[in-house]
């Protein structure tokens, strides 16, 4: 009777549900891997977000294919009612699922654009997602590497203090096949430099105090980053006191002030000075120490032309070998030792150039004694003999000596180991040699009158 009411059988009401499941599924969009499809957010999971594509299921995208983003959760990715574009990656899962990929999709269009960038050379702009070892992550429509050379102008060791932050770079390399993209800021920062430091220049004049930063530090001295160009501090122009190493008086990130002592456009050299934004705490403390003054001292430094002798708060000066003994003295070490206190009288101060020469011989004479060489060769009453004055100048015995020798020879010396010293002091822009080793190459004079080399023979201190 149901057959007669309906006038279809069992079989007939199959066949009808089958071809209408054909009928509606032609109705619907088909899909493969691969396509790239429009969809709305309907629904969104802790681990999985749900699209309406218009198929006979929704699309899934799992939360590892929503961003290049690592352990995003997707509801700060996506809202619902979002219009997304994602890309097939599999028609059916095993549960008959469609799945879709949304980061795939950037990918693919994030690559054109990345390509045409490259090949314009334009400035790409993204915000730092990740730190890796050796550089950042940038997320530029798909992770751009960010080495940490290429982050600053200098290398970066502090890459946390970059997360979350937007910075502009250029890409310098890519490979679609191996899905590396190579970023740099630094080209960037060079480019900016480059036009700052031709201004820059343009405007230094010598005697110009400018802030800077400590840039890098080498064994002849400091380079100041002035903000654009670096200028070198020579060791020698660190302190008014003597520097063994430029790390005792500044460190890497030291904000300084600077003297510009000279600036060559044509090498876009700039040379600078620290000290001379302080003032010069020696001509204070010489004030103390005035002419024919007798003070008492300690033996800091035995060179072959006499000793230097501190003096106190730092002020040091040079007793000449002339001006150690009223006799003849070979060597320092025959009359004081290093730390030996002895008595010296001021002879000259040259503020100028921080100098002061000291005689041990007349601070004795003032003071009524004698001061003893041990070793001397010498006659009773305390001059050189004959055959001291050969034997210095090299003059056989038999040989009479000629008395130009005598008074002229040592004196000469005296004249180019001054001049030596004088030039070696003069050198501040490259590593000056030691005075030690001038005068080691220079002859001396082993007894000159005290009244000839005193006002002359002033070294440069240490």
């Amino acid at each position: 009777m149901a057959e007669q009411d309906f006038g279809i059988t069992f079989e007939q009401v199959e066949m009808s549900q089958d071809d209408m499941e054909k009928l509606i599924d032609g109705t619907l969009a088909d899909f493969d891997e691969g396509d790239l499809v429009q969809g709305t957010v309907v629904k969104i999971e802790h681990d999985e977000v749900l699209l309406d594509i218009g198929y006979k299921s929704e699309g899934v995208i799992p939360a590892r294919e929503l961003s290049i983003r690592k352990d995003a959760a997707p509801a700060d990715l996506v809202n619902y009612g979002d219009e997304i574009e994602a890309l097939v990656l599999q028609k059916e899962d095993k549960e008959g699922r469609l799945i879709l990929s949304k980061k795939r999709a950037e990918y693919e269009r994030a690559w054109k654009n990345v390509e045409a960038q490259f090949e314009a050379a334009e400035i790409v702009e993204g915000e730092v997602i990740e730190i890796v070892k050796g550089g950042l992550i940038v997320d530029i429509g798909l992770r751009g590497f960010l080495p940490a050379s290429l982050i600053d102008l200098r290398r970066v060791r502090d890459l946390d203090s970059f997360m979350g932050e937007r910075m502009e770079a250029r890409i310098i390399e890519m490979d679609r096949n191996r899905n590396n993209v190579v970023l740099s800021r630094r080209i960037l920062l060079e480019e900016d430099r480059k036009q700052d430091r031709g201004e820059l220049l343009g405007k230094l004049q010598k005697g110009m105090i400018l802030p800077g930063v400590v840039s890098s530090i080498v064994d002849f001295g400091a380079f100041i980053d002035l903000g654009g160009i670096d200028g070198l501090v020579h060791i020698s122009e660190l302190s008014w006191s003597h520097v063994n190493h430029p790390s005792e008086v500044v460190k890497v990130g030291d904000e300084v002030e600077v003297q510009v002592l000279e600036v060559e456009l044509e090498r876009e050299r700039i040379s600078l000075g620290l000290k001379q934004t302080s003032e010069d705490p020696w001509k204070k403390m010489v004030e103390g120490y005035p002419v024919d003054a007798i003070i008492e001292g300690s033996v800091t430094k035995l060179v072959p032309f006499g000793v230097f002798i501190e003096l106190g708060d730092g002020v040091e000066g040079l007793v000449h070998i002339s001006e150690m003994a009223k006799g003849h003295v070979e060597t320092p070490n025959q009359v004081v030792e290093v730390g030996d206190k002895v008595q010296v009288k001021v002879m000259g101060v040259n503020a100028e150039k921080r100098r002061i020469s000291l005689s041990m011989r007349a601070a004795a004479e003032d003071l009524g004694f004698e001061i003893e060489i041990k070793g001397k060769t010498a006659s009773d009453d305390g001059e050189a003999t004959q055959e001291d004055i050969d034997k210095e100048l090299g003059v056989e015995p038999d040989v009479a000596l000629d008395e130009s020798l005598v008074v002229e020879g040592p004196a000469e010396a005296v004249a180019e180991m001054n001049e030596a010293i004088e030039e070696a002091a003069a050198e501040t822009a490259e590593e000056a040699p030691a005075v030690e080793e001038i005068v080691e190459e220079t002859p001396v004079a082993e007894e000159a009158p005290a009244e000839e080399v005193v006002a002359e023979e002033v070294v440069a201190l240490d």
